[in-house]
């Protein structure tokens, strides 16, 4: 597959392809929401993006700012070559199981250890994920969890879309779903 060919980033946005690799690791205090089975499972000012080349963010957050009951050990472990051993979580809400809809590092590597205690989610198996108020619109794919805003400009090397940018143009390329 050719490398998708980068969006001009718009007025106040990133381009995923300026991402570096291995992944930068930033603080956030945008306010992060998030929405399962009709319930509101999360909602934090302190979390970190996680930003790799050709991929929006992967947000984690707070283990703590969940509430009580959201997250559930799950039986399924992956391997990232610069975070570690990742484990899984069920995510619950509502009444409703995203299963393996979360993960986290129990002891991360490196300068990446500041992602102990913060969980990841996919946000395209939660009802709604929002990012200071943003309705977060999720990464395609079955194994990354980037959460695309206004705030990036893509596309991403997995995507069969585009994201949206702010001068209104859109590319479509082929996809590729990659492992950590």
């Amino acid at each position: 597959m050719a490398r998708p060919r980068p969006q001009v980033p718009g007025p106040g946005q990133e381009s995923v392809w300026d991402y570096p690799r291995p992944p930068a690791l930033r603080a956030s205090e945008e306010l992060i929401t998030v929405m399962l089975g009709g319930e509101e499972i999360c909602e934090t000012r302190t979390s970190w993006r996680v930003l790799e080349t050709s991929h929006p963010p992967t947000y984690y957050l707070p283990r703590a700012a969940f509430v009580a009951g959201a997250l559930r050990p799950a039986r399924a472990h992956s391997f990232c070559e610069w975070k570690g051993e990742a484990a899984y979580l069920d995510v619950i809400g509502g009444g409703r199981v995203a299963r393996r809809a979360g993960w986290y590092y129990p002891q991360p590597s490196g300068r990446y250890s500041p992602l102990r205690d913060h969980v990841a989610i996919y946000p395209g198996a939660m009802d709604r994920c929002l990012v200071d108020g943003e309705v977060v619109v999720p990464q395609e794919g079955g194994f990354y969890g980037g959460w695309i805003t206004s705030a990036v400009s893509g596309p991403s090397q997995d995507a069969k879309s585009s994201f949206p940018n702010t001068s209104g143009e859109t590319m479509s390329e082929g996809s590729a779903t990659r492992r950590m």
